[in-house]
């Protein structure tokens, strides 16, 4: 049988029942594949991929459609319902009967699928290879849905969403965009340069003579911008060394200068009713369990998001989107992931949904924003009292939560107001439906071992932090599904707190002075921002908004060694080799180096043996001070796995990979 099946014949229009009620009109297979050639995963049998779109339409008078923003102003509006379609990629049991019925739905980041193989440790092309195919033999099917509406590169997810205009009007607004080389740069895209590529495409510049269009330079984010004048600098790039006019990048006299936050904004047309992403996720999630036939069918959904994609879900809990149209809950299960505090950009008016929030770039975006707490919170500056969960509750449709987040999320992603007061000074506990989980010293996304610097934007100043996340990932998962399956509790919340001294503010934070290593002297701050009189609708006016305060920041305090205290400890940190800071500094050679690099945490390992420590001046114990052999070591690491297994932060059939891992580790130490 061929593996590559015709589109049209697989195209299934959903008509009838239960499936038009959720409102997924049809979705079309472009491509059907076998995994493996077709092998058996344990009981559950064969798995097949495949892609292709599913194609939505939602009623503008449905109440719970009232959060998208420009919904009623989209192009192609009939009778009421404005139609729309989302990419997809599905790995499901050949037989549906055979898997455990448990879907987990993936909000790609920035449109690209990764948790197969994030969590099954092999690609995410299973034809390449499969990893150990835990999910697959657990019985769990996978479906990564587009909701993104400015996504790009080979294989991205999109969400394909109308564009908006008032009254039949074109809609223009201001966008605004920053960036930081880490080289010189004659040209830089309007688009968001993310990691070396672009996260998010951008909106052409609609009229290039505009005043309101500006370019300006600081050195660090809170300094007062510099203006550059309009005569320096222009739409355009270099082609083969010409200078060439340009709605998507800007060139600049004399180039872009490394280490420099440039700041451009500029007139745009036409905004794309992004929040439609939203309400794709929504009523995907009850299609598939209402709908006998449908793409893959499930008995229960576990939403999962990773860094952007858990802040996606936090919005999507938020604004009220875990209710479908007719009040039914959609996630049952949610791991966010690595999103801090925040939100995101993701239903306002010329939304950018890859824009963040990073100690040199995508600075002051709607992304961290009140409330923050699951439960409601009081903001003494505006006197609001909110909850993330309001809308959940108030509609009886609140999932079962995880909100876990590395190091990194603390000095990064304003991690601390996930769970304190909005004036920093008090701890603030879950509702019965969330857990918060602090997984201590590693960084934004699993660092190479061996250890070693970023690239590029993220080269930072020490190796990066090697800690895996992969089978904390396995452990949340098959907690996750207990907890929604069975009603089978997860374990407690980990994380650090104000009233046992774990969560300090920066000024009292401990950590050790060590030879060659310099320190941070600012976490990223969590500003309260003015968006203009409309931004209540999803509208901004006022670019760049105006600071009105921040929120306090607060980071894991450490111990001697520069650990962090509190939190769920890996072997590493409780029978450390090194310290696992949850920053790194910028390296000189891409410059600004008194600021922390992106995403990244340092690896700086102990001394070998007490010569070492004392040529170096470093105050930590040598390796060989603290373990008298590699079989001393391995015997008191086993024990922490062990201790991880019981408490179900591991899954007893990774000890022996966690084993192999700790061997590998003092090996490199020691080497």
């Amino acid at each position: 049988m061929s593996t590559r099946t015709s589109s049209l014949a697989l195209t299934f229009l959903l008509v009838a029942g239960p499936m038009a009620e959720a409102r997924v009109l049809s979705f079309q297979v472009t491509t059907r594949t076998p995994v493996l050639d077709g092998r058996a995963f344990g009981a559950v049998g064969a798995y097949e991929r495949l892609t292709g779109k599913v194609f939505f339409a939602v009623p503008v008078a449905n109440p719970h459609n009232s959060a998208i923003v420009d919904l009623h102003n989209a192009v192609g509006l009939r009778n009421g319902e404005v139609a729309f379609s989302a990419d997809f990629e599905a790995v499901r049991p050949k037989d549906p009967a055979k898997g455990n019925g448990t879907l987990i739905v993936e909000v790609p980041n920035r449109g690209q699928a990764r948790f197969l193989a994030l969590v099954d440790g092999g690609d995410q092309n299973l034809a390449k290879d499969a990893g150990d195919a835990w999910l697959l033999k657990n019985g769990y099917s996978v479906v990564a849905l587009g909701w993104q509406c400015d996504t790009t590169g080979d294989g991205a997810l999109r969400l394909d969403a109308p564009k908006a205009r008032s009254k039949g009007r074109t809609i223009t607004g201001l966008i605004r965009g920053d960036l930081t080389p880490s080289r010189p740069m004659d040209d830089i895209p309007l688009g968001h340069l993310f990691l070396g590529s672009i996260g998010g495409t951008e909106y052409p510049v609609a009229a290039p003579e505009a005043p309101r269009n500006t370019l300006t330079w600081r050195e660090a984010p809170e300094d007062p911008p510099v203006p550059i004048p309009r005569s320096a600098w222009s739409f355009a790039h270099l082609v083969d060394g010409k200078l060439v006019p340009s709605d998507r990048h800007i060139h600049l006299n004399g180039g872009f200068q490394p280490g420099r936050i440039y700041q451009y904004i500029y007139v745009a047309k036409d905004p794309v009713v992004a929040g439609l992403g939203l309400a794709g996720v929504r009523d995907f999630v009850v299609w598939s369990k209402q709908a006998a036939d449908a793409l893959v069918p499930a008995k229960r959904v576990i939403g999962q998001g990773f860094s952007q994609d858990g802040r996606f879900l936090r919005n999507f809990l938020y604004q009220g989107f875990n209710a479908d149209e007719d009040g039914r809950m959609a996630l049952d299960g949610v791991l966010a992931h690595a999103g801090g505090a925040g939100r995101g950009s993701f239903n306002v008016r010329f939304a950018q949904p890859s824009r963040d929030s990073q100690p040199m770039s995508s600075i002051h975006f709607p992304t961290d924003l009140f409330p923050f707490t699951d439960t409601p919170e009081w903001d003494p500056f505006t006197g609001r009292t909110e909850g993330l969960l309001d809308r959940a509750t108030a509609d009886h449709v609140v999932p079962r939560i995880f909100f876990s987040n590395t190091s990194y999320e603390y000095w990064g992603r304003g991690g601390s107001l996930l769970h304190t007061d909005a004036t920093g000074t008090r701890d603030l506990e879950p509702s019965a439906n969330v857990r918060y989980y602090h997984f201590t010293g590693l960084q934004h996304f699993s660092g190479p071992f061996p250890p070693a610097q970023g690239a590029g934007d993220l080269k930072g100043a020490q190796p990066q932090s090697p800690l895996p996340v992969r089978f904390f990932w396995r452990a949340m998962i098959a907690s996750m599904d207990a907890w929604v399956r069975e009603g089978v509790q997860p374990p407690p919340s980990s994380h650090p707190r104000i009233d046992d001294g774990t969560l300090v503010s920066l000024d009292r934070y401990a950590f050790p002075a060590l030879p060659g290593v310099r320190r941070p002297t600012e976490a990223t701050q969590v500003p309260r921002l003015y968006f203009g009189p409309d931004w209540e609708r999803g509208v901004i006016s006022c670019q760049p908004p105006a600071t009105l305060s921040f929120f306090p920041i607060l980071v894991p305090q450490v111990d001697a060694d520069g650990n962090e205290l509190d939190g769920i400890h890996l072997p590493e940190i409780a029978v450390p080799l090194a310290t696992y800071a949850s920053w790194n500094m910028r390296d000189a050679s891409i410059a600004a180096p008194g600021s922390r690099v992106a995403f990244e945490g340092s690896y700086l390992p102990f001394p070998k043996d007490d010569e070492a420590r004392r040529k170096s001046g470093d105050p930590r114990l040598s390796i060989a001070e603290r373990y008298p052999s590699r079989e001393a070591y391995l015997e008191r690491y086993a024990k922490v796995v062990d201790d991880l297994v019981k408490a179900r932060w591991i899954l007893g059939e990774d000890r022996a990979a966690l084993l192999k891992r700790g061997g590998q580790e003092w090996d490199a130490a020691v080497r």
